[in-house]
């Protein structure tokens, strides 16, 4: 039988920062996901103590995330979960093209469990959770 770690599959995907908070709960509130759902997801994420990032849908589908940063605060982010990869460098790839001018981004790890995964594909698996989420900051090429 597999190990909890050995079940879970990791993906990464792009995440564009819009803004920067210094409590989860207002970059969630900033990302549009309405205050009860908001409560609702920073609880949930209590039981899990290496928790780096809540992802949201807000508008009717639109996928959201808040990310920690490596200096403590937190950044909400519009995320691309249609853009999932297999490695953090395809993602930072994958980035770099959605970057535009100024915009800060981020590459998030997102821990998904492996037989839903296989079961549904990649992109229609439900995350089991999410993980160190901060692993590089994208920055566009000049």
């Amino acid at each position: 039988m597999d190990s909890p770690a050995r079940q879970l599959a990791q993906t990464y995907f792009p995440a564009i920062v819009r803004t920067e908070h210094d409590s989860p709960l207002d970059a969630l509130l900033a990302a549009c996901v309405p205050r009860h759902e908001a409560m609702d997801l920073l609880t949930a994420s209590w039981a899990g103590a290496d928790r780096h990032c809540l992802i949201a849908v807000v508008d009717g589908g639109r996928p959201v995330a808040v990310l920690r940063t490596p200096a403590g605060r937190w950044v909400a982010c519009n995320v691309y979960l249609a853009d999932l990869c297999a490695t953090p460098q395809h993602a930072a790839q994958r980035l770099e093209k959605l970057l535009k001018s100024a915009r800060r981004g981020y590459v998030a790890c997102l821990a998904m469990d492996r037989a839903k995964a296989h079961a549904a594909g990649v992109l229609s698996a439900q995350p089991a959770g999410c993980r160190n989420a901060q692993l590089s900051p994208g920055q566009k090429r000049r």
